[in-house]
């Protein structure tokens, strides 16, 4: 049962099976109580036609003349058969002429019997009543009046009443598992499509799912897209960082063949070759740092409280701080949370902040607020980090934000974390940009999925 139809086809067959048996034999017990209900009426309206016609025979004791009686009774072995006993005398119906019926013993005065019995290959319902005339001239008392009917003609139109209903529902229950199925069929294509657009991911012949899946299913192709996205991501991000770093270690490491080749004295080659070993570092660096980062939101992550962790960097940057007269405020929206790497988060704020501390003549400010995204269940992070420093001019925006690039060699640094925080950033498919803050100095803003939590 390995076929999601099978199983849901199953399910229903097994209660729907049961419900029409469970309808069959009320059903039956119905007609079979409406048959022996008829059953007794016939009985009853046979006896008192017998007991109407009643009269009293010359030898003697009483019969019932022919002409006002069931024409059945005048035919042998018709299945309707009558009986008049008394003490001395007894009189039959022609029709259950040779046929040894037992209609049981005298009854007293108004007593009914009612009974089944099987004559030769036939069951028979026997019913008798006790009957005594008060006007009687002769005096003759205690007369059993009995009428037997067969019950084949009962038992043979039960049967097709069976036979019938049988087919009706089971007739009725392919057609409902039918239409089941084929609404089934119907119900259960998105996730046939989905299985055969995940088989042509795995096969290579197509790099995403599509779109126009039911509401329960979006999510899944959605996750499943931003997974698949993820991944292509970090494996370009791996080869990105290897050709990086190839390429970038070409320059420094010629320099210092070059130093170690030429006669520019000890001192010199040093000197040159301790540059281009640092500068080899911070390349090795800023890669390590690229291809650590997690690369989007990942799906089965617990969201990050953005709260907390700027809470944490504050703490920090004022002790590395302590000797500026510096204040950082924090405005952070209430349930704020990052959805992505704690990781990630780390190194973006603390990059902007520990920039904006570096830059800041005394007060930082970090603001949080969460924005509609635009689709449905998403929302985005809007997070903005400035100062009251001296500020970034307009044309040096863009440049601060590659890689080795410093606006001021006076202030200590390497020009990465700038660049980081893009890389990052355009990981998540956020946006960052740069312009000038109300407080005077430089004003960073992000945008990163988010949620609000609580």
């Amino acid at each position: 049962m390995h076929s999601l139809s099978r199983r849901l086809l199953v399910s229903v067959a097994v209660p729907l099976a049961l419900f029409f048996g469970v309808m069959m034999v009320v059903l039956d017990m119905g007609f079979r109580t409406l048959s022996e209900r008829s059953l007794h009426q016939l009985l009853d309206a046979q006896i008192v036609t017998l007991i109407a016609a009643a009269e009293p025979a010359p030898g003697g004791g009483y019969g019932a003349p022919l002409n006002g009686l069931d024409t059945r009774l005048g035919t042998p072995d018709s299945g309707l058969y009558a009986e008049i006993r008394s003490n001395n005398h007894l009189w039959r119906s022609p029709s259950a002429a040779g046929m040894p019926i037992d209609f049981g013993p005298l009854l007293p005065q108004g007593e009914r019997q009612f009974s089944y019995q099987i004559v030769g290959h036939t069951r028979v319902a026997i019913e008798s009543r006790g009957i005594s005339f008060e006007d009687d001239p002769r005096h003759a008392h205690g007369l059993t009046f009995s009428v037997a009917v067969s019950l084949t003609p009962y038992e043979e139109q039960l049967w097709l009443f069976r036979s019938r209903m049988l087919g009706w529902f089971s007739g009725l229950m392919l057609l409902l598992l039918l239409s089941l199925a084929a609404l089934l069929r119907r119900a259960l294509a998105p996730l046939r499509r989905l299985e055969r657009e995940i088989h042509e991911v795995e096969e290579g012949r197509s790099e995403m799912l599509g779109s126009g899946y039911p509401r329960e299913l979006s999510g899944v192709a959605r996750h499943l897209n931003a997974l698949l996205l993820g991944e292509r991501k970090r494996v370009a991000r791996y080869r990105d960082t290897l050709g990086n770093l190839a390429h970038g270690l070409k320059t420094p490491l010629a320099v210092m063949r070059s130093a170690l080749t030429q006669d520019a004295g000890p001192q010199i080659a040093a000197r040159t070759i301790g540059t281009e070993i640092d500068r080899m570092t911070d390349i090795i660096e800023h890669q390590l740092k690229r291809a650590a980062a997690s690369g989007g939101a990942l799906l089965g992550q617990a969201p990050v409280p953005v709260a907390a962790v700027a809470a944490d960097l504050r703490a920090a940057l004022l002790k590395v701080y302590s000797r500026k007269d510096l204040s950082i405020e924090l405005a952070i929206q209430e349930g704020s949370h990052f959805i992505g790497d704690r990781g990630d988060l780390m190194e973006l704020l603390g990059n902007l902040m520990d920039n904006a501390c570096k830059w800041c003549r005394e007060k930082v400010r970090v603001a949080v607020v969460l924005e509609d995204g635009g689709s449905a269940g998403r929302e985005n992070l809007s997070l903005t980090v400035e100062d009251d420093g001296p500020g970034i001019a307009e044309e040096n925006r863009a440049k601060v934000l590659r890689r080795g690039v410093r606006t001021d060699e006076k202030v200590p640094g390497h020009g990465l974390g700038l660049a980081m925080v893009h890389d990052t950033v355009d990981l998540y498919g956020g946006r960052l940009t740069v312009d000038a803050s109300p407080l005077g100095g430089a004003r960073f803003a992000l945008r990163l999925p988010g949620k609000k939590v609580g």
